[in-house]
């Protein structure tokens, strides 16, 4: 948006074994693991292995047999004799072990993932050692209570974390009670870390009650600090919703960066990645919203590269090149998010994000990957032709291809089913990107669209809209990030028919700290867009939206100065979208 800007091992938690069983299960957990691993290791082999053609099997880089054969030998080494810890008790003298918080996500109805790093010196440049954390096989031991002082703990186990995914855990539980509160705590030898909350979903039957949610999106950490998070972790709200730019890859050039980044270059490879994603997880105002909110999380493009599609960079790569760079991204992304092993382990250049969570009867929340598997960018090519641009009908025919998809053949027909079944009476659809129709007058009158969002795939979005209008689908209503401004936007059934119904509410939330698209120009696009209700791009923050049976009321808070660490925050604006009525509503809240 250059143009708009002015397992690590895993723990499957069932119970609390006796005492008399730990050992067993320590052993079987760690077997697991393995397992996992070498099974990863092989496809990913496989996949190598069956992705290059006939022609670049006369390339020296091309995976022979016998490599593969050794591969695979590596992978399923250690999985008859596992060693116990080695260090089951360290002692960690040299930094705390959890500097990178704590965090607990992708809840279900009886559990949640946790989520943590060991990293003592958390941006080593040592990538034989990511985090400083000497090599070996470490015991994470957890504690859950109905409490949060701990005193009535009700599970209690041990994660495994090695170099593999960076001595990160992600702990898998399952069999707690729906609809409630938990809190927990990691231990690692003479290590605690901080004490987080989890929570559970409402069972599926449960009344239509109350639901507080904030969602946040875009922050870059030279452009400012995080006090976005820290005002919404303020605000408690059941669940915290990331839509991507998680993190960004790239170096400012501009001097007047409030904070700089990592190693000093653009993020490429996964040592560069993780120390990007542990530069940013070491913010104590991040820290504290994962500690305090759960959360799910989806990603966009910064997380991998500005505008890519994909295996299509903006740059041009090599599609083979560029989907290493992609697997790395991938893997340091997995790494330090409280995502589910058992449905997002990455496997090289893929893993999946998408989800779907269902608060009882109120409320259902589609969450979407944008990137992963989208149709290249309209008119994509060389040299100028990547990502960051415009085009128009005639510029560009491509762009009303009916082939091309934003989210892909197979992600879009898991959607469609998921709204068409539904029986929330609130239908969120979370996801990374603008959907509305944004025309974008030239000085000579022409009509432009941005090739990056839905505007570049507009017969995919009129796929979607004509889904929502021909299912009946209940309330839905989108939340966008992305373009680092907020929007309250009605999703028509045909943008260009004054008279068409409105379908559906898109609300859109600013950035936590990225820098604005220009004000001034996008005013001067409004008034081809009436279904655009608001619009405000010059200051930062983050969305709450509360919800109930007959309204969903959406607050826009503002920063007063992202530069400030201390700064405060104000309602800039509040929305009602009311049951049976979509489109939004100005309230006076």
């Amino acid at each position: 948006r250059a143009r708009r800007s002015a397992g690590a091992s895993s723990a499957q938690d069932g119970g609390s074994p006796s005492r008399g069983q730990e050992d067993e299960f320590e052993d079987l957990g760690l077997r697991t693991h393995a397992v996992e691993n070498a099974l990863a290791e092989i496809i990913d082999a496989l996949r190598t292995l069956m992705s290059h053609s006939i022609k670049s099997r006369r390339e020296s880089n091309f995976p022979t047999r016998r490599a593969f054969l050794q591969r695979c030998a590596v992978a399923t080494a250690g999985l008859i004799v596992l060693p116990r810890f080695s260090r089951a008790s360290p002692s960690w003298s040299d930094g705390d072990p959890f500097s990178l918080g704590v965090a607990s996500g992708t809840p279900s109805t009886d559990g949640f993932v946790l989520w943590t790093r060991l990293a003592p010196q958390p941006l080593s440049s040592d990538p034989d050692r990511p985090g400083g954390v000497r090599p070996d096989r470490y015991a994470i031991r957890y504690d859950i209570a109905t409490d949060p002082n701990l005193h009535h703990i009700v599970r209690s186990g041990e994660a495994a974390a090695d170099a593999l995914f960076a001595y990160s855990a992600h702990v898998e539980i399952q069999g707690l009670a729906p609809g409630r509160p938990y809190w927990y705590r990691f231990t690692c030898g003479d290590a605690q870390s901080r004490i987080g909350k989890a929570a559970t979903l409402p069972a599926s039957d449960a009344p239509e009650t109350k639901l507080t949610l904030g969602f946040v999106s875009c922050a870059n950490y030279e452009h400012g600090y995080f006090g976005a998070y820290r005002h919404l972790a303020e605000e408690a709200p059941d669940l915290a919703v990331f839509l991507g730019d998680y993190i960004y890859e790239y170096i400012e050039k501009s001097p007047t960066k409030v904070r700089a980044h990592s190693d000093g270059v653009e993020a490429t490879t996964l040592p560069l990645y993780r120390n990007r994603y542990a530069q940013y997880r070491t913010d104590p105002d991040l820290q504290r919203l994962h500690a305090d909110v759960p959360c799910i999380v989806t990603w966009d493009d910064h997380e991998v590269q500005n505008d890519y599609a994909d295996r299509w960079s903006q740059t041009f790569d090599d599609p083979e090149v560029f989907l290493r760079r992609r697997a790395a991204a991938y893997q340091a992304f997995y790494e330090h998010m409280p995502v589910r092993p058992s449905r997002s382990l990455p496997h090289g250049a893929a893993m999946r994000v998408h989800d779907r969570f269902t608060y009882g009867r109120l409320a259902e929340i589609s969450l979407l990957d944008g990137r992963q598997y989208r149709s290249r960018a309209a008119c994509y090519g060389p040299p100028d032709h990547g990502g960051n641009r415009n085009e128009t009908d005639a510029s560009c025919p491509e762009l009303r291809v009916p082939s091309r998809s934003l989210l892909g053949d197979a992600q879009e027909k898991w959607l469609y089913d998921a709204l068409a079944q539904s029986p929330a009476r609130w239908n969120l659809i979370a996801q990374d990107v603008l959907m509305a129709q944004l025309r974008e007058r030239t000085r000579d009158g022409d009509i432009q669209y941005w090739v990056d969002d839905w505007n570049g795939y507009p017969v995919a979005r009129q796929r979607l809209i004509s889904h929502l209008h021909a299912a009946r689908v209940t309330n839905p209503v989108v939340l966008t990030g992305d373009i680092h401004s907020f929007w309250a936007n009605d999703l028509k059934l045909d943008f260009d028919d004054a008279a068409s119904p409105v379908v559906a509410t898109e609300l859109v939330g600013t950035s936590v700290s990225a820098h604005p698209p220009p004000y001034d120009l996008f005013l001067k696009f409004l008034p081809d867009n009436p279904h655009v209700r608001y619009f405000e791009s010059r200051q930062r923050g983050y969305t709450t939206l509360d919800i109930d049976a007959k309204t969903i009321t959406a607050r826009f808070r503002a920063l007063a100065d992202v530069t400030d660490p201390a700064t405060e925050v104000e309602t800039l604006k509040s929305f009602v979208v009311e049951d049976g009525r979509p489109g939004v509503v100005a309230s006076s809240s």
